[in-house]
């Protein structure tokens, strides 16, 4: 019985987990990115596409930046990269996997294929300048 209960009980923490940092996204819509901005909030735009192994990388390890300190009072808003090319353009966006940082209505910071914590950090760190 103990053999099955601590996989169990890790499959849960594990989904825990993802819960809590899935709360921390929000998908990109003009109206929300206006609210954040226009009270001097920092957003991060998440633009994201399914099919991107970089994206698919990437966003898991935001995610757990920005759902604890110094990161947990940033807001992520996904831009979907297929379906808001829009919004793409209008951020000068080419490339999936692009993180740009804002703090009000200012852009601090942008990489683009980053996944690993320093790096992801490094962007949101643009931010607190």
């Amino acid at each position: 019985m103990r053999a099955f209960t601590l996989p169990l009980f890790g499959l849960f923490a594990m989904l825990a987990a993802l819960a809590t940092s899935a709360a921390a996204a929000e998908p990109f819509t003009d109206k929300r990115f206006e609210e954040l901005t226009g009270a001097g909030r920092i957003v991060v735009l998440d633009v994201h596409a399914e099919w991107c192994p970089t994206c698919r990388r990437q966003q898991p390890v935001l995610l757990k930046l920005v759902s604890a300190p110094p990161y947990q009072d940033f807001s992520v808003l996904v831009v979907d990269y297929d379906d808001q090319g829009d919004v793409r353009k209008r951020f000068k966006v080419a490339r999936q996997s692009t993180l740009v940082v804002f703090k009000g209505p200012k852009e601090t910071g942008r990489a683009t294929g980053v996944t690993e914590p320093e790096q992801i950090s490094t962007v949101l760190d643009s931010a607190r300048k």
